[in-house]
């Protein structure tokens, strides 16, 4: 329905609709939730010129500043501007303390659940995870077991999707243990943000964020191997050409350390060293931006010119920590995802704070068969796909793309998932002049060092196109900055 109360028949929000999804920004009723009651008068205070000079003015500054992404596979060019929206999303500090909690409690059990599966395997023992489900995973690693990573910390960085429901609750929509990426853009979000709206940020009480690069530099210290009191840490990246470049130099100058590719680095005696001008230098710890297929030539995949022949031998001997750990990523596989909140009260005897969304596991025939006599109405997922990839949203989705992902599913049922389609909270947004809903989700970025750290806020990802569900910048979509408030 279209918003007919005063409070929104005024420009620039004649065409903002509301439907059965959330709406961030107002009601039922189409009255603005207090939170966003400033916002949303400030909105009204200035004219569709000014909105539009301000857009133009962070546009700008992203392009100064290059931060961009890149988009594989597209003829007009791969190298984007980052596409970021005006209007900020604001989430209150009543919301935030459930999201803390929640993902606190994942983490640390995914954790343990790691650390568990690579030594003794008592939830494998237990059967509440299948035995089969870990070892058919892509991104199980036999090579890890019986390996001690430091301070039995596997994942230190994760980036967790979230989606509110119509009800308004948060629910766990997927987890990035691997190599989660965007925080930068949350940063640049604010940095831009804060310019754009000056004194409307100075007022709302809003939590920083710009911490996040210190606190992940306390991470990756807590992780340097004992004997090594100032360790040397830096940044590998696939280099250039990778999608998220922007990303890995931005961070490595946020914290001082140097950003390097495999090339730059070589390992000794089982340890590892950083060409420099002045000579080999020593490496602690290492943030790495690679897949594990390509960090170590000699141990994965050997034909991997990104990575460091004898790495994981100088890993393994407990002279190099890697963040996140090789192994991580069986608990990203979107297939454990569904026993998730059975790792929780397993290890930590507790109910998970935040819930899954409801999960078809297609290795079972009987969910199959509902699937697959269901793809009009369901979302497909590549367990081991991230971006956008590899998905199929039924809804949206043409008879011959169904077709294709009926015979895929019945050649690797293992490889899917489905879920329900979600209506995805919706938030303001300033496009072609006028202020619409569209489509939303939240991705908070956890670091698990000596404490666990979540920095306030997170990446909104949006859906710029409209009725579109899919928020991933690869498929076209953007983003906002993220307020949290103080209480």
């Amino acid at each position: 329905m279209t918003i007919t109360t005063t409070q929104a028949a005024t420009p620039p929000f004649v065409k903002y609709l509301i439907d059965d999804a959330h709406d961030e920004m107002f009601d039922s009723s189409g009255r603005a939730r207090a939170h966003y009651e400033a916002l949303y008068q400030r909105v009204l205070d200035l004219t569709a010129e000014e909105l539009q000079r301000r857009q133009q003015a962070a546009d700008l500054s992203f392009l100064h500043q290059g931060i961009t992404f890149t988009v594989y596979g597209r003829t007009e060019g791969t190298e984007r501007i980052f596409p970021y929206d005006l209007l900020p999303r604001i989430i209150t500090s009543a919301e935030w303390a459930t999201i803390e909690r929640g993902l606190t409690q994942r983490i640390t059990a995914l954790n343990l659940f790691l650390q568990d599966i690579y030594h003794d395997a008592r939830i494998l023992k237990d059967k509440v995870v299948p035995p089969e489900l870990i070892f058919s995973s892509q991104h199980f690693r036999r090579e890890m077991r019986g390996v001690r990573v430091p301070r039995d910390l596997y994942v230190s960085v994760c980036g967790t999707d979230l989606i509110r429901l119509p009800s308004g609750e948060f629910v766990v929509l997927e987890d990035n243990l691997r190599v989660p990426s965007g925080v930068s853009y949350m940063l640049a979000n604010r940095q831009v943000t804060k310019h754009v709206f000056p004194r409307m940020f100075a007022d709302y009480g809003v939590r920083p964020v710009e911490n996040y690069g210190h606190a992940l530099l306390a991470t990756l210290r807590h992780l340097a191997p004992p004997s090594r009191p100032e360790p040397t840490i830096v940044l590998m990246t696939p280099g250039v050409y990778n999608s998220a470049y922007f990303e890995h130099a931005f961070l490595a100058r946020q914290m001082g350390i140097e950003l390097v590719e495999g090339r730059d680095l070589v390992v000794h005696n089982n340890i590892v060293y950083m060409r420099t001008t002045a000579g080999l230098r020593r490496v602690d710890v290492i943030y790495r931006r690679i897949d594990d297929d390509y960090i170590d030539p000699l141990t994965f995949r050997p034909d991997s010119m990104l990575g460091v022949a004898g790495l994981f031998n100088a890993y393994r001997a407990g002279n190099v920590a890697l963040a996140n750990a090789v192994g991580t990523g069986v608990a990203d596989d979107k297939a454990f995802y569904y026993y998730v909140p059975k790792i929780i009260r397993y290890y930590l005897g507790e109910e998970p704070a935040i819930n899954n969304v409801e999960t078809y596991l297609l290795t079972d025939e009987k969910e199959r068969r509902y699937v697959l006599a269901n793809l009009h109405k369901l979302v497909v997922k590549a367990v081991g796909e991230s971006g956008g990839y590899g998905m199929l949203i039924g809804p949206h989705s043409t008879v011959d793309q169904r077709e294709e992902f009926r015979k895929r599913i019945i050649a690797n049922p293992r490889n899917y998932i489905a879920q329900p389609t979600m209506a995805l909270s919706r938030a303001p947004c300033f496009v072609n002049g006028e202020v619409e809903a569209r489509h939303v989700d939240l991705r908070p970025y956890i670091l698990y060092g000596d404490k666990v750290t979540i920095v306030p806020g997170g990446l909104t990802r949006v859906a710029l196109q409209r009725g579109s569900l899919v928020v991933n910048s690869s498929q076209g979509g953007g983003s906002k900055d993220t307020w949290v408030l103080y209480e």
